[in-house]
């Protein structure tokens, strides 16, 4: 029997954040702080912090069992979000990239709220589209990194331990309608104030 869900997951959340936060940097700085660069990266960005929790979170509201289906939204985005970012290394920009990493917010909040599931091929078009344009946005400010490919690495890393957030809090929440619907709604309004400020 599922267990309605506690502070646990917020306490586990928090220290997992603090952890990477104070990472020490190590003796080779450049590379370690190449790679640390990209690891806080996704961190540090509230558009990007909020769709890679929003991907987590919907993914295990909509997963009927835990098994690998549980992973399809993450799995995409994280490669998709590498694709883009080796794209925009080699300096392929759009200008739709920032409208778009402002709409997945949106879109990925009002997904959480409604608890709306998609099928595989859908989920996997829909994270991977969005995840496509974030990488495309950190591409280009690795640009002048130490070492691009190791930020972007790093970047990888951080985005699957905000998948892993998303997805513990996305199961908490399944026997919470009223926080599903806070949380998805919080993450949608957000969207929306990002899409009015390039407006």
């Amino acid at each position: 029997m599922y267990k309605k869900p506690t502070n646990a997951l917020f306490f586990i959340a928090a220290c997992a954040i603090s952890t990477v936060a104070s990472a020490h940097i190590g003796t080779q700085e450049h590379v370690h702080a190449s790679f640390m660069a990209g690891l806080l990266h996704p961190w540090l960005g509230t558009d990007h912090l909020l769709a890679m929790l929003a991907v987590g979170a919907w993914s295990a509201l909509v997963a009927q069992r835990l098994d690998s289906t549980l992973l399809r939204g993450p799995l995409a985005f994280a490669n998709l979000l590498l694709l883009g970012a080796l794209l925009g290394l080699q300096g392929v920009a759009s200008p739709a990239v920032e409208p778009l990493v402002a709409a997945s917010v949106l879109v990925l909040g009002l997904l959480v709220l409604a608890r709306h599931a998609l099928g595989g091929v859908a989920s996997i078009v829909l994270a991977g589209g969005f995840a496509l344009f974030h990488g495309l946005a950190h591409g280009a400010e690795f640009a002048a990194a130490a070492d691009p490919v190791l930020a972007i690495a790093g970047m990888v890393v951080g985005t699957l331990g905000l998948h892993a957030i998303g997805l513990a809090l996305g199961w908490a929440l399944r026997s919470s309608p009223w926080g599903r619907r806070i949380a998805g709604g919080a993450v949608a309004a957000s969207g929306l104030g990002l899409l009015l400020q390039l407006g």
